[in-house]
């Protein structure tokens, strides 16, 4: 047999394993291609089902089987590892292939990224830094250091608080902001943020070398709201956060040094 014969066979196998309804079996004998059939499907939607299991618990079980198999036949993966599946299931529901039912819930796409980011939190190589700040700094004085395992999301849909007994059908008037984040136990939590947290985790990230000071002035501009008020409330913000391990710190850069409004 050739090697474009041999090639032939194998992408014949693979798409008969994706969508078996619609493509042709290859010569092999039919109990071993049912093994195969079986194990390919079941190993993927095994990875779906740990990966998202709440959406697996809300889904109806033919509705569910339905979609992993969409998933197979219609999303073609750009990595060939299983840890990358979950991310790629989340790109098939964003992009046109994916086809609502209509007994899906609108929350579908949304709670599934939600549970994705839990996943890509857990399973990150980043880890904590040992140094390179002063744990204890002044965080208005000092520049804050930001956690490499934190992610701030927003959803139109309540997704943290989504499951079996709660099932909205309407998103919500305004966005929900969830903070996301790995603490120094290496256990993935999440916290509920407003609006301005989220801009000022925005704004620790675009300018690193800012005070925390010279951070929540540029957000009371922003807010059109005095300055002195934020820092009163902005104060203890920073400080929950570095007790929560979202902020490790202060820089050990002499931020003294940068130019006089950025204390």
């Amino acid at each position: 047999m050739t090697e474009a014969a041999f090639q032939a066979i194998q992408r014949r196998f693979a798409a008969h394993l994706r969508d078996p309804d619609n493509a042709p079996a290859p010569p092999v004998e039919e109990r071993r291609l049912q093994i195969y059939r079986d194990l390919f499907f079941s190993n993927v939607e095994s990875f779906l089902r740990l990966g998202f299991p709440v959406l697996h618990r809300l889904l109806p079980a033919a509705r569910w089987q339905a979609l992993a198999r969409a998933f197979l036949v219609q999303h073609r993966c750009q990595s060939p590892y299983f840890r990358d599946i979950s991310r790629e299931f989340v790109t098939f529901l964003a992009s046109d292939a994916f086809q609502p039912a209509p007994e899906d819930p609108p929350f579908l796409c949304e709670l599934a990224h939600y549970e994705w980011m839990e996943l890509v939190l857990d399973t990150s190589e980043e880890t904590l830094p040992e140094s390179g700040f002063h744990p204890d700094g002044d965080l208005l004085v000092g520049a804050p250091v930001l956690s490499p395992l934190v992610c701030v999301l927003s959803y139109h849909w309540p997704v943290h608080r989504i499951g079996p007994a709660y099932q909205p059908q309407a998103p919500l008037p305004q966005p929900v902001w969830l903070l996301v984040y790995r603490d120094a136990e290496d256990r993935v939590r999440f916290m509920e943020i407003n609006a301005v947290t989220a801009r000022l985790l925005a704004l620790m990230q675009a300018q690193p070398l800012h005070s925390g000071k010279r951070l929540l002035t540029a957000l009371a501009g922003e807010l059109g709201q005095p300055p002195d008020g934020v820092l009163r409330h902005g104060a203890g913000l920073l400080d929950g956060l570095r007790q929560r391990g979202i902020l490790l710190g202060t820089r050990l850069d002499d931020v003294s040094r940068l130019p006089a409004d950025g204390h």
